[in-house]
């Protein structure tokens, strides 16, 4: 059976995207440019009212808070946990919202790509959710995170680009962007929106 993306069945989760896990991705381009890039998959997925849970490792204090643009981004629809674990799903809280949310679609994207969204990948497909991994928002203070990519794959994780979640999403709904049912739905796309990554 081929897996779709289903705006009204999937949930985002953006994962420990945090001053500490910036500050050593290199310079200040390439952090500027993660932080743009999870500033518009915030806004795609708000146009789409796709609920989003948002990790910040602990502790805070030491790890830092969201940038101040994406969190600016971020509605109020946002979820908000501070976790001790790798794996977000060990946390009982986060567990108990991605169940009552009721949705069965992940779209993950963050940090560090070979431990907290690796454990964290793994723990969502345990729990049954189908898991979409945005390759192009994923960062490491490492250089190779191949294997754990492969390993994700292996265990039934999707990967995809933003742009081809960008298109997917506008896809799954009856007609595409600018139309009735669109416009209806969720009302106008922001023209401002860029269709692929930075």
């Amino acid at each position: 059976m081929v897996k779709r993306i289903i705006p009204d069945q999937c949930c985002g989760a953006l994962v420990d995207i945090q001053e500490f896990f910036l500050s050593q991705v290199g310079n200040r381009l390439v952090r500027s440019r993660i932080e743009a890039n999870m500033t518009n998959l915030a806004r795609l997925l708000g146009y789409f009212r796709i609920p989003i849970v948002v990790t910040l490792e602990r502790p805070v204090y030491y790890k830092g808070a969201l940038p101040k643009g994406l969190k600016k981004q971020l509605d109020d629809g946002a979820r908000f946990f501070e976790k001790n674990c790798f794996d977000l799903t060990k946390e009982p809280k986060i567990r108990a919202c991605f169940t009552r949310l009721k949705k069965k679609q992940v779209i993950v994207a963050g940090c560090e790509t070979e431990v907290c969204v690796l454990q964290s990948c793994l723990g969502l497909l345990d729990l049954g959710y189908e898991v979409y991994v945005v390759e192009d928002l994923l960062f490491s203070s490492s250089r190779n995170v191949d294997s754990a990519i492969a390993r994700m794959k292996a265990e039934g994780a999707v990967f995809l680009t933003y742009k081809t979640l960008y298109y997917e999403l506008i896809e799954a709904v009856e007609g595409g962007r600018h139309t009735e049912r669109m416009l209806e739905a969720f009302g106008p796309f922001p023209d401002d929106l860029p269709d692929c990554a930075a």
